[in-house]
């Protein structure tokens, strides 16, 4: 086992699939669609308080994406049960989400020394994000202007990112003696 290895990635990736199967849900006004996107923001936000507590070292990052975290999970929570003051929550989301993209930003999903070799199956499966990420912004864009098919543009792009984010679930690599630099890139 690895002394970095981070503990809780498949609950924390299934919260997430189950927080994008809900935005669909909520898409389609589906009578569960509520209920799913609360136990997925709740999971979220317990299942990374636990990650961050059982970390060893701490630095200012680690405090600054707990933050993020929760207060999204208690945005998303407040905003699904009709609370007050979500605006609070939605501030502080932002500050620090400006905040880990001043110190962290893009470099977090690049490797420390750039000798990262990607196989045939990294690069589809990052083209597919690339794909269902153009395709929730467009299909985004094309529901604000009320645009046939934009629906399916969206949901087909959701669709995407969550089987991106499932990837590693049902096909985990197996890990190689010499290469410990993808570690960063796990949930």
């Amino acid at each position: 086992m690895f002394p970095n290895k981070k503990i809780l990635k498949l609950p924390l990736r299934i919260s997430l699939v189950v927080l994008l199967l809900g935005f669909l849900a909520k898409m389609f006004e589906m009578p569960f669609a509520s209920k799913m996107l609360l136990v997925a923001f709740a999971s979220l936000g317990i299942l990374y308080t636990i990650r961050f507590f059982n970390k060893k070292e701490k630095e200012f990052i680690d405090f600054n994406k707990l933050a993020l975290v929760s207060f999204w999970s208690l945005y998303g929570v407040f905003t699904i049960l009709n609370f007050p003051y979500t605006l609070f929550f939605l501030i502080m989301t932002a500050i620090a989400f400006v905040l880990w993209f001043v110190m962290e930003g893009t470099a977090y999903f690049l490797d420390e020394d750039r000798r990262a070799k990607n196989s045939l199956y990294h690069i589809l499966w990052n083209f597919a994000l690339v794909l269902g990420t153009l395709g929730v912004i467009a299909g985004s864009l094309l529901k604000i202007l009320h645009w046939d098919y934009s629906i399916h543009l969206l949901s087909l792009g959701i669709t995407m990112i969550a089987a991106y984010v499932l990837k590693d679930v049902f096909v985990p690599e197996t890990p190689k003696e010499d290469e410990h630099n993808h570690e960063e890139f796990q949930l």
